[in-house]
């Protein structure tokens, strides 16, 4: 019995800490220390969003493609999920809507930052 209940205690501290992980990572980059995806792309932020809401759809969406998140994803500090008008969900740090770009090529390219006149920016890990 004892043996069980290790293996479901371990089971359930590994199942937290799986749903504790942050949905990007901090990376230092040309531009000091910003959000990344899972993959080291650089995150960024649209002037044209409101708190907790997508305004980047259709060809916007194409050039800067929302980070993902999975249909049961829950906030968690100040991570939050956004719905898009599609169904989709996408995260949220601090209120504003996280998208990669589609002309970064490698881990560590930062050329979306002041893109269309100046409305997007580097999602910087303060």
């Amino acid at each position: 019995m004892k043996t069980v209940l290790i293996g479901v205690s371990a089971l359930l501290i590994a199942t937290a800490a799986a749903y504790a992980a942050d949905p990007a990572k901090v990376m230092d980059s040309s531009a000091g220390k910003i959000w990344t995806d899972q993959n080291g792309m650089t995150l960024y932020t649209y002037d044209k969003d409101a708190a907790g809401k997508s305004n980047c759809y259709d060809k916007c969406a194409t050039n800067w493609p929302p980070l993902k998140a999975a249909a049961d994803a829950k906030a968690m500090g100040e991570w939050t999920v956004v719905e898009r008008k599609d169904g989709t969900k996408m995260w949220a740090y601090d209120g504003h809507p996280l998208y990669t770009f589609i002309m970064d090529k490698k881990v560590g390219d930062v050329t979306g930052e002041g893109k269309a006149d100046n409305t997007w920016h580097i999602a910087k890990a303060d």
